[in-house]
């Protein structure tokens, strides 16, 4: 009697520990594995999220306020600075800022700038009324670096120059034009080698830019050929066109 009960007393606390300690561990390994998943990814997409929300809010803000009032200054002459060239343009309208762009290897003038004035308006007269006048002996290029469609007028007219465009299989394709090109100037440009049908300057979308290319149709292939032997690289308000079949 005294002997069995002594061996079960032995037996029995071994017997208890054995049994709990994988059973403590696996109570661990059950509370520790689903804490993180839950809480870490929560916290990481609520941060994307908010990235997200930032980058749209500056992504739509307004980018074509100072584009329309930013001209393009080019074909000036290497030793004309940035006051010497704001003083030029403030006679014609407000200017904010001018700046002369520079190689920034051999830190010479890439004979163009850019001015920022005031005012859409600003930019306007001063592109109107300097575009093709001279700075030291150079005949200088102005126009404003780009013109969004803002107004319902400006976007008819588009639709308008685009409907009365007159396709044809006779067509000659017209590269390197200048931006002040219209559609109407660039037929009348070839009206003058050939019976030209039509014209139309390719626009760069959403805007009234030109993508600096367009298009001309004739009314026979003796035209095409004419054309594109009279005009390619011919001059074409202060710039040399290219001019193929389309």
């Amino acid at each position: 009697m005294a002997t069995v009960s002594s061996s079960s007393f032995v037996i029995s606390p071994n017997f208890l520990q054995e049994s709990t300690k994988p059973f403590k561990t696996n109570l661990l390994k059950l509370n520790f594995q689903p804490h993180k998943p839950q809480s870490l990814p929560l916290k990481f997409t609520h941060r994307r999220l908010n990235a997200v929300a930032e980058d749209t809010s500056v992504a739509t803000a307004d980018p074509s306020s100072v584009a329309a009032r930013r001209l393009y200054v080019g074909n000036i002459p290497r030793t004309v600075k940035n006051d010497e060239l704001q003083k030029i343009v403030e006679e014609h309208g407000a200017v904010e800022k001018a700046e002369v762009m520079y190689d920034k290897y051999s830190g010479r003038s890439r004979r163009f700038a850019f001015v920022t004035m005031k005012t859409v308006e600003d930019a306007a007269a001063a592109a109107e009324k300097l575009n093709g006048t001279q700075i030291g002996g150079r005949e200088v290029k102005v126009n404003i670096t780009e013109k969004p469609l803002q107004t319902l007028e400006s976007s008819s007219l588009l639709q308008a120059e685009d409907s009365q465009f007159v396709d044809s299989q006779y067509k000659v394709y017209v590269g390197n034009l200048a931006k002040t090109v219209t559609s109407d100037s660039l037929k009348a440009f070839f009206a003058e080698k050939g019976n030209a049908l039509s014209a139309k300057v390719s626009r760069v979308p959403g805007t009234s830019k030109s993508s600096g290319y367009g298009f001309v149709t004739f009314a026979s292939e003796e035209d095409v050929d004419a054309a594109i032997s009279s005009l390619n690289n011919a001059v074409f308000e202060g710039q040399k066109i290219r001019v193929n079949k389309a």
